[in-house]
């Protein structure tokens, strides 16, 4: 009796890869171009596109009624009727949906399919795998948000506003643009990452953002007004990011403030400061200390 094999390998025509290893930096820039083109739905399905391109245009039609405002009236007003500054907060309803539905689509399905472990295989590290998705959300929403600041500008030009007063207040808007961005990707993701039900995170994202600032705002016109006490509701202000960011763009970049209430005085702008860049590095903070925590087995 003969011992038949143990067992058999057989070529089956694979080709070894003998390139060049392009290391944690590349594949944390490939990382980034992914999410931050499935944050508009490129590279997905039809479906995927329909949401965040149709927040993109309802986002840029106030932008096209204040530009064609501005053409019509050329010579009667000096001025657009919203200052850029102001674009932000007046549509954040359609930031905090954006929010909403590209956070959780960005982290929930990694966390549900259990697909980390494969991104956390080496060399990503988990840092990496978050800068990646902190970075594309921000770069989202910034082009959310600087697409209908554009559309204004040149409206602004075509009516023949003054030109260096509507570029230098266009840059300032843009980088109050880059803290509303952050700010809102920052506190998405945190939220995002907690859950791996898509539906649980969109909930909980539209309850944080929308009830904060309706609060916010509520208790800052009553005190303001009915306690005539302006100081106090300035300082409400800290509790909803919104009107957060909103301070931090009033006091550093003099920008009009949408907010019932501004920062009370310096004091206040130095510490509207300090709490937006504190609330920036928490989130990083939080989402490190989270996908520390997913097993990579």
């Amino acid at each position: 009796m003969t011992d038949s094999p143990a067992g058999v390998i057989h070529d089956i025509g694979y080709r070894k890869y003998d390139g060049p290893r392009l290391g944690r930096g590349r594949v944390t820039r490939a990382l980034y171009a992914h999410s931050l083109r499935g944050a508009y739905g490129l590279g997905r399905s039809a479906r995927a596109k329909v949401l965040p391109m149709l927040l993109l245009g309802v986002m840029c039609i106030p932008a096209f009624v204040i530009a064609v405002i501005a053409n019509v009236a050329s010579g009667v007003t000096t001025e657009l009727v919203l200052p850029y500054s102001r674009y932000v907060v007046v549509t954040q309803g359609i930031l905090t949906i954006f929010v909403a539905a590209q956070a959780p689509a960005s982290l929930s399905r990694d966390l549900r399919f259990k697909t980390v472990p494969l991104y956390f295989s080496r060399p990503l590290e988990r840092s990496d795998y978050v800068l990646a998705k902190f970075g594309a959300l921000t770069t989202a929403l910034f082009l959310l948000i600087a697409a209908p600041l554009l559309i204004m500008y040149i409206g602004a030009l075509l009516a023949e506003l003054p030109a260096g007063r509507e570029t230098g207040d266009l840059l300032l808007a843009l980088l109050g643009a880059v803290i509303f961005s952050a700010v809102f990707a920052g506190v998405g993701l945190v939220i995002a990452s907690l859950t791996a039900r898509r539906g649980f995170g969109v909930a909980a994202i539209i309850t944080v953002f929308a009830l904060s600032f309706a609060a916010v705002s509520a208790l800052q016109g009553i005190i303001r007004y009915e306690v005539d006490d302006p100081t106090l509701a300035g300082w409400l202000g800290l509790l909803s990011p919104i009107t957060l960011a909103d301070g931090f763009q009033t006091w550093v970049l003099d920008a009009s403030s949408s907010a019932v209430a501004p920062p009370p005085g310096a004091t206040g702008g130095v510490v509207f400061v300090l709490v937006t860049f504190a609330v920036i590095g928490a989130c990083w903070a939080l989402l490190n200390l989270r996908y520390r925590k997913v097993a990579v087995s």
